[in-house]
């Protein structure tokens, strides 16, 4: 059976109770971990935190270009809509394909 995966907040609490835990017993520390080996996890420990606030970061920076794209896309194609609308109304028919527009009214 399969268990569900942590989320990033219950990892980083998980790892954060163990670094202090490990700190706590330093004289019964198991075998394989040592004061250098802690350091290690918290440095980590640190790094992730620190690439996660980055990615944060990128997302809201994502978010706000998507906006600025969807705005722009919006004026664009409302500018589209015009000129189409004055190209039918001042070019014949036949001339429609050179603008790109294949209505046959």
């Amino acid at each position: 059976m399969l268990m569900a995966k942590k989320s990033y907040a219950e990892n980083m609490k998980s790892v954060k109770l163990m670094i202090d835990g490990l700190r706590n017993h330093k004289e019964n520390l198991p075998a394989g971990v040592d004061e250098a080996f802690i350091n290690e996890l918290e440095a980590l420990k640190n790094k992730v935190e620190t690439l996660n606030s980055e990615q944060e970061k990128l997302k809201a920076d994502l978010k706000s270009k998507t906006e600025a794209i969807e705005k722009e896309l919006k004026l664009l194609a409302e500018k589209q809509a015009i000129a189409r609308k004055r190209t039918k109304m001042d070019f014949p028919q036949s001339q429609w394909r050179e603008f790109g527009i294949e209505d046959k009214k």
